[in-house]
């Protein structure tokens, strides 16, 4: 039988797999910093949303890593006084 393990490993050899797989993964990698920043400031969702000029609704799809616009994005994160430095990817 085989291991979802072993059927991922299989899977991420084909680079357009690979590709999405790690797209998503670093959603989901950015949903979570939002969402454990907000618990760590000890904010709802709402609070948070309301100081971002935002819906809730809107917010709860950028905590579970759903598809939202840049300036949603942008929002949340100066809200909850994140900022975001892109370090250029090292060439493999």
């Amino acid at each position: 039988m085989k291991t979802f393990k072993k059927h991922l490993d299989d899977s991420l050899k084909d680079p357009e797999f690979n590709d999405i797989y790690n797209e998503e993964r670093k959603l989901i990698e950015l949903s979570l910093r939002i969402h454990e920043a907000r618990e760590k400031s000890g904010l709802s969702q709402l609070e948070v949303a309301n100081m971002a000029h935002v819906t809730q609704q809107q917010l709860s799809k950028i905590e579970n890593g759903k598809n939202c616009n840049m300036i949603t994005f942008l929002k949340v994160c100066r809200a909850l006084g994140l900022d975001f430095n892109f370090i250029p990817r090292v060439a493999s």
